[in-house]
């Protein structure tokens, strides 16, 4: 088989033609879907059992495990699934892989939907006209549909055609009777080649024609099956690289659950493939040990169970592995940069909805580095040894420099999704959290500010008396407070936030610093203490009271409803 620079350049177009209708099917079927999405797949996958059925209808359908698991990867990168939930959809897509073993097989031959593609694509097209955007989406999903199956038929006659010339693997049948080293080999083999056709189904293809024409026998093939379920974790790895902490650890577990599932196939093979074949020959009376026709079915039925009883033994262990997953994939970072740009990759599906619960959830941790830094100025206020007030000092420095980093990394993010076309309401969300975004950062200012006035305290040696501290300590739990609201409207769904408990607690900060002003003027007037730790005082209980301000204004932005507005209606109320 010869291989030149024509034949690589019809690659190259075949694959860009293949990854421009995924590109355009995706987009729209996020346009459609649009905020309903979450629903959707958390009332899929709400529980374990749920969600292999989820991954092997979704596997069965498509005829891809490796599409599963990517587009699995990729709601775990955007948010939209938690590592359990993802797990128990991935061992439902390697359940569903089998199905296409079994089509080839029994029936030898699939549906090529490429055939249909131009009627699709002229029966689509007209949507695209109308004025609706999710008529136009719809349109837009089938068209894209139609041009991903037309890639694919292009990108199947560009590939070198291995299916077409099986013989250049006949060589593999002298390293037949190595004993246990050849079911290694070729355990080995059915990796890389599920690696190099970047599809189990191919490489399934592939092995059912090298036992079906006697070069292995049955014991070698289910080994390179066992290979191709390793292979095709790579995809899925492959995918996470350009993903987020939580993508890759999704695409670690497929590796876990996997390579688990050899191992102890492997252990137990001999007699596994013995009652296989006692079955064969008890129902079709040949056996695949002596008659090679028999073979496809043979391996269809032990992927099939092998799949199967993997499912069964781990189900119950998906939160151990989801465990596992997260000790040996480690955000980077020390504790400090523990909540930097965790959920925003590069974007594995590059979609303006996908994209927005991604940076949403970027928001959250932003908020808990909000947390973090209040809990560190309330420290400073208690802790009396300088050493200790130094490091925290530097702590909130540090987290200042993150609020700094996030604002900057998840406004760049938003410009990028802005690129796109937008629907009305997807706009409307990237402004708040646009806004979201710079009143939390401007928290981070407050609270550095704040550590600085403390700086300042240690180095001129003042201290606060007792009721300055009490009072210092009571502001402090009603921002806390206030703080706590805020991170909890910015985890729930926009859609079902209310401002009463945070105009409650903005009003509660009101009122609390106009309490603390007016004893404060009295106080100082009286010449209760001293000049510098008065002004001190007054800069810390009025920082306070702008990170409230803050604080309501990411509410006010999620809700879109202005506080001004609420109390006017409350007092045209009374």
């Amino acid at each position: 088989m010869e291989f030149g620079l024509m034949d690589g350049l019809n690659l190259l177009g075949s694959l860009a033609f293949f990854i421009y209708g995924m590109k355009i099917m995706s987009e729209a079927i996020q346009r459609v879907a649009g905020s309903k999405m979450r629903q959707i797949l958390n009332s899929m996958t709400s529980n374990r059992f749920k969600g292999v059925l989820t991954g092997f209808l979704i596997t069965g359908l498509v005829q891809s495990s490796s599409a599963t698991t990517v587009l699995v990867v990729s709601f775990v990168n955007a948010g939209l699934l938690s590592l359990v939930e993802s797990i128990g959809v991935i061992m439902g897509a390697n359940i569903g892989t089998t199905v296409t073993a079994w089509l080839i097989s029994i029936v030898g031959f699939k549906v090529k939907i490429s055939a249909y593609a131009l009627v699709i694509i002229g029966l689509a097209f007209p949507l695209l006209f109308f004025s609706k955007d999710r008529i136009k989406s719809w349109g837009e999903v089938f068209i894209g549909f139609s041009l991903l199956f037309l890639g694919l038929a292009y990108l199947k006659d560009a590939v070198p055609d291995l299916k077409s010339n099986p013989e250049i693997l006949a060589f593999l049948s002298q390293y037949s009777d190595l004993g246990f080293l050849s079911i290694i080999l070729f355990v080995g083999i059915g990796t890389l080649l599920t690696v190099i056709v970047q599809s189990s189904s191919a490489a399934m293809a592939l092995t059912l024609v090298m036992a079906n024409n006697g070069w292995i026998p049955l014991e070698l093939a289910a080994a390179m099956v066992l290979g191709e379920n390793i292979g095709t974790t790579i995809t899925a790895n492959l995918a996470a690289i350009v993903g987020n902490v939580h993508a890759k650890r999704a695409a670690f577990a497929h590796f876990i659950f996997n390579v688990f599932g050899v191992t102890w196939i492997i252990l137990v093979m001999g007699p596994f493939l013995g009652l296989i074949s006692s079955y064969m020959l008890y129902q079709t009376g040949l056996s695949p040990e002596t008659n090679p026709e028999s073979v496809p079915i043979a391996l269809s039925l032990f992927h099939t169970c092998f799949n199967v009883l993997n499912t069964i033994f781990l189900l119950g262990f998906v939160k151990s592995i989801a465990k596992i997953c997260t000790r040996v994939i480690k955000p980077k970072g020390d504790d400090a940069d523990e909540f930097r740009l965790e959920y925003i990759g590069t974007g594995l599906l590059n979609t303006a909805e996908l994209s927005l619960e991604e940076a949403q959830k970027e928001t959250v941790a932003f908020g808990k580095v909000i947390v973090k830094m209040s809990n560190t100025a309330k420290d400073l206020l208690s802790e009396p040894k300088e050493k200790k007030q130094k490091k925290l000092i530097k702590k909130m420095r540090k987290f200042e420099e993150i609020t700094d980093q996030l604002e900057e990394e998840i406004s760049k993010y938003l410009a990028r999704v802005s690129d796109g076309s937008l629907s009305s309401a997807t706009s409307t969300r990237v402004v708040s959290l646009l806004s979201i975004i710079n009143d939390m950062e401007r928290i981070g200012d407050v609270f550095f500010q704040m550590s600085k006035d403390f700086e300042n305290k240690q180095n001129d040696k003042v201290g606060f008396t007792k009721k300055q501290k009490a009072n210092l300590f009571e502001m402090f739990a009603l921002v806390d407070e206030a703080i706590h609201n805020m991170v909890a409207n910015l985890s729930s769904n926009y859609s079902h936030v209310t401002l009463d408990k945070a105009l409650e607690l903005e009003l509660a900060i009101d009122s609390f610093r106009n309490k603390l002003r007016k004893e404060h003027i009295h106080q100082m007037e009286s010449k209760k203490y001293d000049i510098q730790v008065g002004a001190l005082y007054k800069d810390l209980f009025q920082s306070m009271e702008k990170v409230g301000d803050h604080v309501i204004n990411v509410s006010e932005a999620i809700t879109g409803e202005s506080e001004r507005s609420l109390k006017r209606q409350e007092e045209f109320v009374n």
